[in-house]
């Protein structure tokens, strides 16, 4: 991606430093699934810490010092974070509506969310409570070796689809699918889930439309990166990865197609009127 001269965000809180408590989190894309994945199928919760490994960081009890490449992906962070600003602002003025954007709160090891305490092997996440995305950066150190996606821009991604979940929390998206979860079986709900996630992808296939339109920030093979991650972190992918088959009924996020596609489908409309994942279909998304 090209960011050379762009603006950061000042909407950053940077809790490297400190930690918090280490419990379950929000909306995450990676280390969630694997967790929900190893319990569904029998895992004993003490083998967790050892099969994740280094997938997406682990707690730390020293102190924090910053290494040139962290500044670097704070740096990179901070103007992704500016960029989505600059992006739903204007989407929402269009709309006759009011964007306020979220922190981004970059956390090392472990955090304390609004949505309670949390690790970094929950992945990156967003918390309605406290309307805030949580990043820890030792994620993107982690991607290609773990999930075999790597680039600025899948790591913009990663951002960008959180971001997505704080739209979907403003317009009110994410808290009626929040309660309708509670009304349904377990199957529909993770039905309603798939498609929470899918849009947040759409979500974010918008923002780089957008950011390449105001920016021309995306360079050659950039597409093809954020379109690589979305299909290393899809369901079907990530329980053949771990156990060799497949649970649909326990899809949450979506299969890597239905990822890839809605993600695409951002890229190349740039139109926010077409991210409707709720109308269609499951067997259509």
């Amino acid at each position: 991606m090209q960011l050379e001269g762009r603006r950061k965000s000042s909407n950053v809180e940077d809790r490297r430093r400190s930690s918090g408590a280490m419990v379950g989190g929000g909306i995450g894309l990676g280390g969630i699934i694997i967790i929900a994945l190893y319990m569904l199928f029998g895992g004993n919760p003490s083998d967790l810490e050892g099969m994740l490994g280094g997938m997406e960081g682990s707690a730390q009890t020293g102190e924090y010092v910053e290494t040139e490449q962290d500044k670097e992906l704070f740096d990179f962070a901070s103007t992704i974070l500016a960029g989505t600003e600059d992006v739903w602002t204007e989407i929402f003025k269009r709309n006759n509506l009011t964007y306020v954007p979220p922190k981004l709160v970059i956390f090392n090891g472990s955090v304390q969310s609004g949505c309670g305490g949390a690790t970094s092997q929950s992945g990156p996440f967003y918390c309605s409570a406290d309307q805030s995305v949580y990043l820890d950066l030792s994620f993107f150190k982690s991607m290609k070796q773990q999930l075999g996606a790597d680039g600025d821009f899948a790591w913009a991604y990663v951002i960008a689809h959180e971001v997505g979940h704080h739209v979907q929390y403003l317009l009110g998206t994410l808290t009626e699918v929040n309660n309708k979860r509670q009304r349904v079986s377990e199957k529909e709900a993770n039905q309603l889930t798939v498609r929470l996630e899918l849009q947040a992808d759409f979500y974010a296939g918008i923002w780089a439309y957008y950011d390449n339109k105001n920016y021309k920030s995306l360079e050659e093979g950039d597409i093809e990166e954020g379109l690589n991650c979305a299909s290393k972190i899809g369901d079907d992918y990530l329980q053949k990865k771990a156990y060799g088959r497949t649970v649909p009924d326990s899809f949450t996020h979506g299969t890597s197609a239905q990822r890839s596609k809605w993600l695409k489908k951002g890229l190349t409309t740039g139109n926010p009127a077409l991210g409707d994942t709720f109308s269609p279909k499951y067997s259509e998304l």
